[in-house]
Parts: C-alpha cells; structure tokens; sequence
C-alpha cells in the first residue's frame, strides 16, 4: 500500500502536523499511532516517518533524518494567470502545480471580470497547491501570490505570453536549459494589445498557442506543459 505523503513545517526527529492537515490525516486517512508516512517540508527534503500521536488537531511523528529528494524540473517556472471567473483557478493551480510550476503569479487585467479575491478564496487556491504537492509526488510546494496589475511586475530574463497574433509558435521556442521560465495567460478574450506591449517591455515575448480557441483556463496549462515536455520532464 503506497504511504501516505504529509506536509510539516519543519523535518525533524519529531515533526507535527497541525490544523487542516491534521484534520484530514486523522478524519478523513485515519491515521493512528504506527502507520508509516513520507513526510516532506515543501523546501526539497524528505524523510520516512511513524505516527506516534494523533487526534484531530495535532498528529505527531517519529522521523528518520531528512534526505534531499530531486523530483523539479532544472528551472524556476512561474505562470502568471488572469484572474479567471467561478472556480476557473482551481483547475490550473492543480494541474500546473502537477506540472512542476514553482509559482503562481495572479493578475488583475482590463477584461478580468473578478478585479480581487478575498483572503478565503486564496487560500483555498493554496490548500489546493498542497493536496497537488502531496498527490503528484513533488518536493517543494508552489507558491500561490496575492493578485496583483501588470504595473507591479518586474522584467523577467526569460518570458512566453500567449497571444493569437503572434508570429512565433511553441515549436519556434528555444527553451533555456535552466534558470527562471516566466510564462504569462489572459483572461477570457486575452490581454488587450496594450497589456500585450507591456508585458513585451517586460520580457515576455508574444507566442501562438494555435489555430483553436483555448479556454481561459487551458491556455496557462498548454504553456507550462510546453515548457516541461521540452526539457524531457
């Protein structure tokens, strides 16, 4: 049976899990006292534990010491994402967080119709960003960002923004071998060409997704993809 993987602060001699973590061990794993876990701090190490206390609020372990495990791809991979109507964001945080994005950039844009996001919605965007590091094996958690405007973004060293009027397709990428990736969606109907000529000024330079309409929600997924297929990841 494959043990279950927990998320602690800090890896130790006796790491505890608390909170809404602890809650889904105990209720919904049902996890007692001996049942074997791989326990992973979300930073890139690993250690084998044993459950010695649990109830619904704290579970308790004995760890053996903490190893580095290599399971990320060889470069930084942020994707900046429009804020998306309904649950839109879910989906991409999971599978983008499947995918091996390190961080998650939110943006506030001229065709977005949510123009914020309250604090719970947040953080149910990072709950989802750890369930996604637990399931799919990886060793270091992604990092979710408040929403912020295209005028608070720094220049990136290396940028793809999807746009259907570009020149450039994905197979006409040359990716780097590593370093940082940034890779920037828009909302449903895109970045206007204004926020296009921003985000060109920034680095990121203008790329064709294909000739059919993607959703909102799919075009982010078909970057990140792109960008880890190429290195063979």
């Amino acid at each position: 049976m494959r043990r279950p993987r927990v998320f602690v602060e800090e890896l130790g001699e006796r790491p505890v899990a608390r909170g809404s973590e602890a809650h889904h061990l105990y209720h919904v794993l049902r996890l007692r006292p001996g049942d074997r876990v791989i326990l992973f701090d979300g930073r890139g190490r690993e250690a084998d534990g044993v459950v010695s206390e649990a109830s619904a609020t704290e579970v308790r372990f004995a760890a053996a010491a903490a190893r580095p495990v290599r399971r990320e791809p060889p470069f930084e991979l942020t994707l900046y994402v429009a804020l998306l109507k309904g649950d839109k964001l879910a989906g991409v945080v999971r599978a983008g967080s499947e995918l091996g994005v390190s961080r998650f950039v939110l943006l506030i844009t001229e065709r977005s119709v949510p123009r914020g996001m309250g604090r719970a919605k947040l953080e149910r965007l990072r709950r989802i960003a750890l369930e996604a590091a637990k399931q799919s094996g990886r060793s270091r958690l992604a990092e979710v960002s408040e929403p912020r405007t295209l005028d608070e973004l720094e220049p990136v060293p290396f940028g793809l923004v999807a746009h259907p009027a570009a020149a450039r397709t994905l197979e006409g990428v040359a990716w780097p071998e590593s370093g940082r990736l940034a890779l920037a969606s828009g909302p449903e109907g895109g970045f206007s060409p204004a926020e296009v000529e921003r985000l060109s000024g920034l680095g990121f330079a203008p790329v064709y997704l294909g000739p059919r309409i993607l959703r909102a929600e799919t075009a982010p997924l078909v970057l990140a993809a792109a960008a880890t297929a190429a290195r063979g990841l």
